[in-house]
C-alpha cells in the first residue's frame, strides 16, 4: 500500500460553495493538499470542516466550485465510485456495524473495488498486522469494541480500499488520552512509512500541529487562515483560539 509521490496536487477545491437546506456551511473554499501531505483542518464548531470532508468524499453535493482527485475532476462523480478512485473517510462517530464481526466490517471497507480475492486477502492480513488488536478480536461482534478499537477498526476499514488520501473527522472523540495518542501512531506510521496523504479534522490543535505538515483556519465557511504547522502554531490568533494561550497586546 506504499504510494509514490508525484508533483501534481492530489486534492484540489477551488471556490467550493456548500449548504444545507437554505443554509450555507461553505462559502468559496480553497483547498490543496499534495501526494503524501498531512494537513489540518482547525476552526470552531460550525466552522465548516466537517462539511469539507463530506463534500470531498461525495456525501454532499457543493452547490459551486470544483473538487479535484489526482488530476480528475471529481465534482459530480458519486461517492462511492470516490473510495475506487483512491479516497477513504473514516467519518465523525465512526459509524461501524455493530452486529457485523470485525472482519465483516474491514471487508465491506473494499466494496467499491472490483479486483482479485487474493488482493482482498493481502490487504486484509496487513492491516490485521498493523492492528493487532483487530486481529485478535476478528471474529467478535463490532458492538463489543472498546471506543479505541472501535476507532481503529473505522480507520482500518477505510484502509481496505487502498486509499491515496485518508480522511479522518475528530478522531480522538471520546477517546481517553493513551488511545488517543495510540490511534495517531498508527496514523503517523501509515503517512511517514507508506506515504499516505492525510487530511485531518481534530478538536486537538496542538496535537494535530505537531502531526501537519501544513493547515487550514476555518471560520463561517470560509479559509481565514493558512500556513505550515509552525507558522499556525506561532500565530497568536491560532494561540489565543485553539492552543489556550493569552492574545498578544
Amino acid at each position: 500500500m506504499t504510494h509514490p509521490r508525484t508533483t501534481e496536487p492530489l486534492l484540489e477545491l477551488r471556490g467550493v460553495s456548500a449548504a444545507y437546506g437554505g443554509v450555507r456551511a461553505l462559502q468559496d473554499v480553497d483547498i490543496v493538499l499534495g501526494e503524501g501531505e498531512f494537513v489540518v483542518l482547525l476552526g470552531p464548531n460550525g466552522a465548516g470542516k466537517t462539511t469539507t470532508l463530506r463534500t470531498v468524499s461525495g456525501l454532499l453535493q457543493p452547490t459551486s466550485g470544483s473538487i479535484r482527485l489526482q488530476g480528475r475532476t471529481i465534482t459530480r462523480v458519486p461517492g462511492w465510485r470516490r473510495t475506487g478512485l483512491g479516497l477513504g473517510h473514516v467519518p465523525e462517530g465512526r459509524q461501524i456495524f455493530p452486529d457485523h464481526t470485525v472482519e465483516e466490517n474491514l471487508r465491506l471497507g473494499a466494496f467499491a473495488h472490483r479486483r482479485a480475492r487474493e488482493r482482498t486477502q493481502r490487504t486484509l492480513a496487513e492491516l490485521l498486522e498493523l492492528f493487532p488488536v483487530l486481529g485478535e478480536r476478528r471474529n467478535q461482534p463490532a458492538g463489543t469494541l472498546s471506543g479505541g478499537e472501535a476507532q481503529m477498526l473505522a480507520v482500518a476499514r477505510a484502509l481496505m480500499s487502498e486509499p491515496r488520501l485518508l480522511m479522518l473527522d475528530e478522531p480522538s472523540l471520546g477517546l481517553a488520552p493513551i488511545k488517543t495518542a495510540e490511534l495517531f501512531g498508527y496514523v503517523q506510521r501509515l503517512h511517514s512509512e507508506r506515504g499516505l496523504a492525510v487530511l485531518l479534522v481534530e478538536q486537538e490543535a496542538l496535537t494535530a500541529l505537531r502531526l501537519a505538515d501544513r493547515g487550514y483556519v476555518l471560520e463561517r465557511g470560509r479559509v481565514v487562515l493558512a500556513g505550515s504547522a509552525q507558522q499556525l502554531r506561532d500565530d497568536p490568533r491560532v494561540q489565543a483560539a485553539y492552543l489556550g494561550a493569552a492574545p498578544t497586546t
